[in-house]
């Protein structure tokens, strides 16, 4: 079994510093605070951009496996908190955009599926808590 370690540090005022598997860090915090110009994320945003960025890159090489690149490729998450404490994600939207001159639907449909059932791990997690929902478009540029 994999055992994946990481170190979260309180910095100040309602900043915390954790830093990730490659070394790098970044800063999450309370996005209800006065967080002067800070650069950072928002606990739970960023639960939303894993589970973005985990489909997409399985989306990304399962195309280029099947030789269906896309000139641009956009996931979009949308999710719905609950009213009460501890408030959570309960809904959540996932829209996948592919642009390109030649885009190859039933290919892309497929490499969505994979992600979506058998390879995000993220988006497993997350079928634990919330109801999720895809929908794919599709965008041609003019050739």
């Amino acid at each position: 079994m994999v055992k994946n370690i990481v170190s979260t540090v309180w910095t100040g005022k309602s900043h915390f510093e954790t830093d990730n598997l490659s070394g790098h860090k970044l800063t999450m915090f309370d996005k209800s605070q006065d967080n002067g110009n800070t650069v950072g994320f928002a606990p739970k945003a960023l639960m939303l951009s894993s589970l973005a960025g985990c489909s997409g890159l399985d989306v990304i090489s399962l195309l280029e496996k099947m030789r269906a690149e896309v000139t641009n490729f956009k996931v979009i998450v949308t999710a719905e908190l609950t009213d009460e404490h501890p408030k959570f994600y309960k809904n959540v939207k996932v829209d996948y955009h592919f642009t390109d001159s030649d885009l190859k639907p039933e290919k892309i449909q497929k490499a969505v599926n994979l992600s979506v059932t058998k390879y995000c791990g993220v988006m497993e997690m997350f079928r634990q808590f919330a109801t999720v929902e895809t929908e794919i478009y599709l965008h041609t540029l003019e050739k």
